[in-house]
């Protein structure tokens, strides 16, 4: 029991640097395993669906997996809402790609998201990064068909 604490601390002080930054791999794989190891994990690591961004932008390969563990949850609809409604970046296309590739999303976040992110591609002003936005979409389409 005293081992599983001091696990579930060091994850969840992990995952509070995991909302600030990028994680070194040695300790993205501690939380991984660790999650792995202990499905409820999740629910106590200190993710809520208003950190979900931050985790997405820093860390989205453990993103991926918390929102896999989160799949039966009862907040699951908040979490999906947050991700449809975040800044569209490589890191969410990521995130949502491996989503679509691993359980069954609700079609409606998908045809929402592709819809989102079909808006931020037309209101960048930026031609530069317009362009670079619009590749990054097509290239995540060409992957969900």
């Amino acid at each position: 029991m005293c081992a599983e604490n001091v696990k579930g601390t060091e994850v969840r002080e992990l995952m509070g640097k995991a909302f600030r930054g990028p994680l070194v791999t040695q300790q993205q794989q501690l939380v991984l395993a660790e999650l792995e190891g202990d499905a409820k994990l999740v629910y106590h690591c200190g993710l809520t669906p208003k950190r979900l961004p931050d985790l997405v932008e820093n860390n989205p390969v453990i993103a991926i997996e918390v929102m896999l563990k989160l799949m039966s949850s009862s907040q699951l609809t908040d979490y999906f809402s947050v991700l449809v409604n975040m800044d569209i970046s490589l890191h969410s296309m990521e995130v949502v790609n491996r989503l679509t590739t691993a359980v069954d999303l609700p079609t409606e976040f998908v045809h929402l998201y592709i819809s989102n992110c079909i808006s931020a591609c037309e209101n960048i002003k930026d031609k530069f990064m317009q362009n670079r936005l619009v590749r990054l979409f097509f290239v995540f389409f060409q992957l969900l068909l």
